[in-house]
């Protein structure tokens, strides 16, 4: 069974958390200065800020689950990394509920809120702080086009033999690459001046996505930190990573292409 996909990443996901980023800030700082005033207009206004930030956290939520699952490498420093931003907002949406019930059902100190507030909005800058990590540095959600190569293209195969037939590899520019998930597996295979190539998507250093890096003159490299290696053979090129990937064996024969795993 086959099924192709194309997802890269959800560019609105950095978009959508920005509304509850402002409106828990908001609210924190309203509240604040409620303390100060006794001014219940404050804390009237902080409740819309608070309902309108769970709202637009559950909103980001979504694409950031999307990623979390399809476009996040598995076994990887950023999988850690993404699986500790989502807790984090989870605790951060969860704790400005709280608050939300709280200052509707009870009669509540608005110290506690505040203090609640004050660990939500702490949780919530090192939640950010991932994220913005997630995205620069482990270039999640990044679009990479680069040399003529074409954006890379994804597949997912879901099979019993150990012998794979490849359907459109002629179509693949040179130095192109396509991400193939081979029950769960991810395998790239790709075209070079002369042959063609498979290898697996798990740069051995961090477990960055290769067929996010780039390839020309028979290396790929990683897009997090740089290294290199050498498709044919698997080996190490240029560090930091210390361990060969794996390669494939791709066999032409009558115009098909069969992918040896």
């Amino acid at each position: 069974m086959r099924s192709k996909a194309s997802i890269k990443g959800h560019p609105i996901h950095p978009i959508l958390v920005s509304f509850p980023i402002a409106f828990f800030t908001g609210a924190f700082i309203l509240d604040f200065i409620n303390v100060f005033t006794d001014n219940k207009n404050y804390s009237q206004a902080a409740i819309y800020l608070t309902t309108g930030g769970i709202i637009f956290g559950i909103l980001a939520a979504i694409p950031g689950i999307i990623d979390y699952i399809f476009t996040v490498p598995p076994a990887s420093s950023a999988n850690k990394r993404a699986t500790k931003h989502g807790l984090l907002n989870s605790c951060v949406i969860l704790i400005f509920f709280t608050t939300l019930l709280l200052r509707i059902k009870t009669d509540i100190n608005l110290f506690v809120i505040l203090g609640l507030e004050s660990v939500g909005i702490i949780l919530l800058s090192f939640a950010g702080w991932l994220g913005g990590t997630l995205i620069v540095r482990n270039q999640i959600g990044v679009d990479h086009r680069y040399a003529n190569a074409g954006k890379w293209n994804e597949e997912s195969i879901n099979t019993l033999s150990n012998f794979i037939e490849l359907k459109g590899l002629e179509k693949l520019k040179i130095n192109q690459m396509r991400l193939l998930h081979v029950n769960g597996k991810r395998i790239v295979v790709a075209r070079t001046e002369s042959e063609y190539v498979a290898f697996d998507d798990f740069c051995t250093h961090r477990g960055g996505s290769l067929a996010d890096g780039v390839m020309i003159c028979g290396t790929v490299q990683c897009p997090w930190h740089g290294s290199q290696f050498d498709i044919k053979t698997g080996s190490v090129k240029a560090g930091p990573a210390d361990d060969r990937i794996k390669t494939y064996r791709i066999e032409v024969n009558n115009q098909k292409f069969i992918l040896h795993i």
